[in-house]
């Protein structure tokens, strides 16, 4: 007989992982949060590769479902990360002075 279950160890790294992560998120500097996204993102994509691996190496429909289900959301994830990144560096680009002024005309 095991000491400790291992539903009790997953959900001991589950909540160390939501306590670092908090802290690793909202420690950042402002300057650094475009880099966070770009890796979160990166991340995104791992867990989708990961996703379709389990999602096909599973027998029972349940586990294909949720295989589906995880490739869904992580892709919504992946892809809004990707939009909120590129609005976030157009924030940064320089604008384009208009070339028709007045004193041009004339």
């Amino acid at each position: 007989m095991e000491l400790v279950s291992h539903l009790i160890i997953n959900i001991i790294i589950l909540v160390l992982a939501i306590y670092v992560g908090y802290h690793v998120v909202w420690n950042v500097t402002p300057a650094l949060h475009t880099p966070l996204m770009a890796v979160t993102n990166a991340v995104s994509a791992i867990v989708i590769v990961g996703a379709m691996f389990a999602a096909a190496l599973t027998v029972t429909p349940l586990g294909k479902t949720m295989g589906v289900l995880a490739v869904a959301l992580a892709s919504v994830n992946m892809f809004g990360g990707f939009l909120v990144t590129r609005r976030m560096l157009e924030m940064f680009r320089k604008k384009e002075r208009k070339t028709g002024t007045r004193e041009e005309e004339n």
